[in-house]
């Protein structure tokens, strides 16, 4: 503050006479400005002179300390049962429980980070991601394993199956590992409860798909014979199964919560306790806030078509010094004569065409009973 400015104001309110136009003309103030800090002096003294606060006196969106305490309490509440408990999540609990007055997810927000709860990161840039969803209930099941250990340490698998329109949790199975059995075992679970899918989708692991080696695994056999169709996702790229790796981590975070389970019965138990919550209790930011079930259950569920047709595909194999190629599990036996040559097998569901350079050697039907195909009573194809 100038001190002849502020001597000049404290002269005219004690009564004495200045020119006051000549005075702020020479400093570029205007009269009113002057006349308001004599007016201020007048009231307050010295402390007229003082630089106030520009904030507002009143704050209508500011909430009082129950607020903020039922924040802090909410996001306890989902750290505690293992859920995610950002603004978002809180919002949805605190709005589940008809808390009033209700804050927004930005107030929320700051109630968390004025008290330490979370760290201010600089605003990113978002990613544009194009997201894909089938259009229907049960168009498209992702299927996948992840690692659990055991109370004792022994590790086993968590097999778990989601509806690709409403992320639903159709199966949450525990199994001893990521084997054929166990993973028809949960998948005939999901059909008992939600009816049959249209396709299934997963990795490329031996337990779901063969279809990136040349070949057709006990599962994809099993779901050929229900009319259901089968998608691998191309290898090394996770992301086709995204939804499925995203929903592993929600199960993982709700396991850490808990004490490991001592045993597959109890793990079972567990899992079944999350499923209920998953899909009928916690919402979902990709659902709009609705809960997978309630996603599930909005639309009509679509089914496989009834013109089965087997999965198809091509593979080659090399001819080993005995004459025999691996294939889906076998060992065909073409005989010694092609030693050494590569054969092109041509296959549906268990059907077999075999070629040698241009010619067909073989036609067949997979035994499943055995593993040597001998091929006795079929009569190999020869050029004409």
């Amino acid at each position: 503050m100038d001190p002849e400015f502020v001597a000049a104001v404290a002269r005219v309110a004690a009564g004495e006479k200045i020119n006051i136009s000549g005075f702020c003309r020479d400093r570029g103030i205007s009269r009113g400005v002057f006349h308001k800090y004599v007016t201020r002096f007048k009231a307050e003294g010295v402390d007229g002179f003082i630089r106030r606060s520009t904030a507002p006196r009143h704050h209508p969106t500011a909430f009082g300390p129950e607020v903020a305490e039922a924040v802090l309490r909410a996001r306890k509440e989902l750290e505690d049962e293992g859920w995610d408990n950002g603004p978002i999540s809180i919002h949805w609990r605190l709005e589940d429980a008809g808390f009033e007055p209700l804050p927004s997810r930005s107030a929320i927000y700051r109630i968390l980070r004025d008290r330490g709860q979370i760290t201010p990161e600089p605003r990113k840039r978002p990613r544009t991601r194009r997201r894909f969803e089938y259009a229907d209930p049960n168009g498209c099941w992702q299927i996948d394993g992840m690692e659990y250990y055991l109370a004792d340490g022994q590790k086993v698998c968590i097999i778990q199956i989601l509806d690709d329109h409403s992320r639903l949790d159709v199966g949450t199975y525990a199994a001893a590992s990521e084997n054929s059995a166990d993973t028809w075992a949960a998948l005939q679970q999901a059909f008992a409860g939600y009816g049959v899918p249209v396709k299934v989708l997963s990795d490329n692991g031996l337990a779901f798909s063969g279809k990136h080696r040349g070949l057709m695994v006990e599962l994809e056999r099993h779901l050929a014979g229900e009319g259901v169709t089968t998608i691998a996702s191309s290898v090394y790229h996770p992301q086709t199964c995204g939804k499925n790796e995203r929903v592993h981590q929600t199960l993982q975070k709700w396991l850490a919560a808990r004490p490991p389970a001592e045993n597959l019965v109890a793990l079972q138990h567990l899992l079944d306790q999350y499923r209920h919550t998953y899909n009928t209790q916690r919402r979902h930011q990709s659902l709009d806030g609705q809960t997978p079930q309630q996603r599930y259950d909005a639309s009509p569920k679509t089914a496989p078509s009834t013109n089965r047709q087997a999965p198809s595909g091509t593979t080659q194999r090399p001819i080993s010094a005995t004459g025999v190629i691996a294939f889906s599990g076998c060992s065909i036996v073409l005989g010694r004569r092609w030693a050494g040559h590569t054969a092109t097998v041509f296959w549906q569901g268990d059907r077999i065409t075999i070629m040698i350079g241009d010619t067909v050697t073989h036609q067949l039907t997979l035994n499943r009973s055995v593993r040597y195909q001998r091929l006795t009573n079929q009569k190999p194809f020869t050029k004409s």
